[in-house]
């Protein structure tokens, strides 16, 4: 249900950016999320196919972009991909103090108009 309230926020952002433009029709928006968010493309999806009705973003596709997560060993400094999408110890020295450097994104990376792309906030 998290979904409805950011895909809301994501209409906000591209009807603003859309009428700062010009007002045109907007055709694709971009999204990047990450591996370790909660968000589920599906969900956006359905959520969006609403609430833009009735809009300039009424009818524009959303793609969607997967950020692998990247996590870095606070002990040894070692980086590493996750192993079948669970947190784990470094495989470099066995602990399990980690820092997150990719996987929780969740934006609106670009969209475009009918006429021409704009760049996102």
């Amino acid at each position: 249900m998290h979904e409805l309230a950011v895909t809301g926020q994501i209409l906000e952002i591209a009807e603003r950016h859309a009428a700062a433009a010009g007002g045109g029709q907007v055709t694709d928006l971009y999204l990047v999320i990450g591996e370790l968010s909660t968000f589920i493309d599906d969900s956006v999806q359905f959520y969006w196919d609403i609430i833009s009705r009735g809009t300039l973003c009424e009818g524009a596709r959303l793609h969607f972009t997967r950020v692998p997560a990247r996590l870095r060993c606070q002990d040894c400094g070692g980086e590493y991909g996750l192993d079948q999408g669970e947190l784990m110890v470094c495989p470099d020295c066995g602990h399990g103090r980690v820092t997150i450097l990719t996987g929780q994104e969740f934006r609106l990376d670009s969209l475009e108009l009918a006429d021409a792309p704009i760049a996102s906030e």
